[in-house]
């Protein structure tokens, strides 16, 4: 899908589309004035993602914009729209929407630059970044009180999400098959975490809330995208998904006083009943698990299915995620004993033999 020709009809769209925005524009995206002159508008590629939408930049004179291309038959275009009003409604700073063609697939948007977060996480910057991001996290949680229309994060979607991992990675990339006892293995595990996860107070969950998703805007405010997938879910998944990012790891003990204090914050804002705080590592720690154990299926999948490859440097860090969240419960949960015990027999080996595979 990335090799695809752009479509000729996409530059002239995005252009009517423009000369049509009435005013109601960010003022980074103002719309140029009519007969205003200069060069020729150009399109160029920027980005792709884990889906088939692909992102170009448009030059109008000195200023940018940027068009995605989202075919409709796989891209989730109107939950897209729905879910981008929803949080600029709740005080997230989103893309802002100049034009959508929902029946090509065409969205033309705010250019919000190219400053993702996560290269600007360092060891000092880190706690004022993350202190942001919790103050977006609030704003999704009141955000979601009272939205209709937004799918639930349920049983079937969270099973779903964990049978990714028996398929695409243990059986399609490691090439094992499991007997009836590792199976039975998995879905004890499984069970576990879908219980948990339903166990716990729903909020607006962006599903996938972390350093690659979040932009750095110029004057320093976060700006969140990729949100079409949002449901009503565990209020701690979004939390987990920052604090033990797929791309960059922090020490445990970092992340334990983050999640904590987090919890204080929610509390404080009426958003939690007060809890101990085992409890709440407990949600933390096993939706963690489980966003995990569903990424090596997802990352496995968009490499085989999708041929994208670039996941495939990532899987040692989710895999690492996952071993050390299954030995801290290991010693009281016997279902966490016992799949750990048939992870290290049986798929350590085979991990070991993967071009991709670091030590973990």
């Amino acid at each position: 899908m990335v090799g695809r020709p752009i479509p000729t009809d996409l530059l002239p769209w995005a252009m009517e589309g423009l000369a049509s925005a009435d005013g109601g524009l960010p003022p980074s995206s103002a719309a140029p004035e009519a007969g205003s002159e200069g060069a020729a508008p150009t399109l160029k590629v920027i980005a792709g993602d884990a889906s088939n939408r692909r992102y170009f930049r448009l030059n109008v004179g000195e200023q940018t914009y940027v068009i995605a291309e989202a075919p409709p038959e796989t891209e989730k275009n109107p939950e897209f729209l729905a879910v981008r009003q929803l949080l600029a409604n709740a005080g997230v700073r989103v893309p802002g929407l100049i034009a959508a063609d929902l029946d090509r697939g065409y969205l033309l948007l705010e250019d919000l630059g190219d400053n993702v977060l996560l290269p600007e996480l360092t060891e000092q910057s880190v706690d004022d970044f993350y202190k942001q991001c919790f103050s977006v996290l609030h704003c999704l949680a009141k955000g979601g009180q009272g939205a209709t229309g937004l799918p639930a994060y349920d049983a079937a979607l969270l099973g779903e999400e964990l049978s990714r991992f028996p398929e695409w990675f243990v059986g399609k990339l490691l090439g094992y098959e499991p007997d009836a006892a590792g199976h039975a293995v998995i879905e004890a595990l499984a069970h576990k975490l879908v219980e948990s996860a339903l166990a716990q107070p729903r909020v607006l969950v962006h599903r996938d809330f972390h350093s690659r998703n979040l932009m750095i805007l110029n004057e320093g405010e976060l700006a969140v995208i990729d949100f079409q997938d949002a449901v009503l879910g565990p209020i701690a998944y979004d939390l987990v998904s920052l604090l033990r990012d797929c791309y960059i790891r922090w020490p445990q003990d970092r992340v334990r006083d983050w999640a904590l204090a987090y919890r204080d914050s929610l509390a404080g804002q009426g958003l939690l009943e007060p809890m101990e705080d085992e409890e709440f590592l407990r949600w933390f720690d096993w939706l963690g698990l489980q966003r995990h154990i569903k990424v090596l299926g997802t990352f496995a999948r968009l490499y085989l299915r999708d041929g994208k490859d670039g996941y495939l440097a990532d899987l040692p860090m989710v895999l690492a995620y996952v071993e050390e969240v299954l030995a801290m419960y290991a010693p009281q949960e016997p279902v966490f004993a016992e799949f750990l015990d048939w992870f290290s027999s049986e798929l350590k080996p085979l991990i070991a033999q993967q071009s991709w595979s670091k030590s973990t």
